[in-house]
């Protein structure tokens, strides 16, 4: 059995967050979050630092 250091992804984004909220971040800073699996650490980022959030859509690319 795999042991993951977090519940779900929402409790890694609160958890990131609470470890940047100890840095001095721009008011124009923005959170860009990347799909398959980053929106919802992004989104818990985001709003617990009062930032505005964008995802970044990407094609995986699969190499021979």
């Amino acid at each position: 059995m795999v042991h993951f250091p977090f519940a779900d992804r929402e409790e890694a984004g609160r958890l990131l967050a609470e470890e940047l909220s100890l840095h001095k971040i721009g008011k124009d800073a923005i959170i860009l979050a990347l799909t398959r699996g980053g929106v919802p650490v992004g989104y818990e980022v985001a709003d617990r630092l009062h930032l505005p959030l964008d995802v970044i859509v990407v094609r995986k690319l699969g190499v021979p």
